[in-house]
């Protein structure tokens, strides 16, 4: 049932919001589902993102969220914003449906760097739920393959049905060819329907047969997996300039005020969440930091 709000509501921080409506929610794993959301009439006049930036997401009476938008950015009409259910704000978006409305505040935040990608090897390194902020940087590669020379994905998860975006994944993987793409899954915990590799996700790189001169490496995933991926990384010779990392940790308002997401002189709200890996290497080995 749609909720009656006035024009163009203040969300937190004063800052206007537009009025998006749900239009479908995709379960992805036990605990995550996708929001896909069409604007309010008039609301998306001259909204844009790019890939790798977030929203802050507004529900009426609740509070807000920061989240990656995860759906193609050729249509800022149309927003995929993938949720996992973790906190207080976010267990109450399990009870939307069509329909139903959010605020939204955004975009914010740097993006992924796919120019700098362009004639070199682009390598795609995601755990989990990682491949949601860096989905769009996908789709708009597949759009632009002639842009790129390789274009790889490395994908893990801990189990096969932790993966988001099952029926994406298959179709890009039985497209491989026209899609000029190298897909390579693995997984933790195989079940026996499982026929891809097993492991984490850095057991793939000997599969991909990195060049590692010709790439840009752009990871995302738990902070633990991306430090062994660009670990990894480094180790075949990738150098720490070429490669990017999407952290989003801690992340609660947007604009570097609050400071829950402060990683040394780094707010990542507000520098990010988008870093070069030679800029944050050196705090993400700080324990505590």
């Amino acid at each position: 049932m749609l909720e009656t709000l006035p024009s163009r509501p203040l969300a937190p921080e004063g800052a206007p919001a537009r009025v998006a409506v749900i239009q479908r929610v995709v379960p992805e794993t036990s605990d995550a589902a996708t929001l896909w959301t069409t604007w309010r009439d008039g609301d998306g006049d001259g909204y844009a993102f790019a890939p790798g930036q977030f929203n802050m997401l507004y529900r009426f009476g609740v509070g807000e969220v920061p989240i990656s938008i995860s759906s193609d950015p050729v249509h800022p009409e149309r927003l995929g914003h993938t949720i996992r259910f973790v906190g207080r704000v976010t267990e109450t978006f399990r009870t939307l449906a069509a329909g139903d409305l959010l605020g939204v505040r955004g975009p914010f935040g740097t993006s992924w760097p796919l120019a700098l990608a362009e004639g070199r090897d682009l390598v795609i390194v995601a755990g989990g739920l990682g491949i949601c902020p860096v989905r769009p940087a996908v789709e708009h590669a597949f759009r632009h393959r002639d842009r790129f020379d390789r274009v790889i994905l490395l994908l893990g998860a801990r189990a096969p049905e932790l993966f988001p975006y099952k029926a994406q994944l298959d179709a890009w993987l039985e497209q491989t060819s026209r899609l000029g793409a190298e897909i390579h899954l693995a997984v933790d915990q195989p079940d026996a329907s499982w026929h891809h590799g097993t492991g984490v996700v850095t057991t793939l790189f000997p599969e991909a047969a990195l060049r590692p001169d010709r790439t840009t490496a752009f990871v995302c995933g738990p902070e633990v997996m991306m430090r062994f991926a660009c670990g990894g990384l480094r180790e075949l010779g990738v150098s720490e300039r070429d490669v990017y990392v999407s952290l989003e940790r801690n992340m609660q308002c947007a604009i570097g005020l609050c400071g829950h997401c402060q990683l040394g002189p780094l707010f990542v709200c507000k520098d990010g969440p988008v870093f070069g890996y030679e800029r944050v290497a050196p705090l993400l080995e700080v324990r505590h930091l």
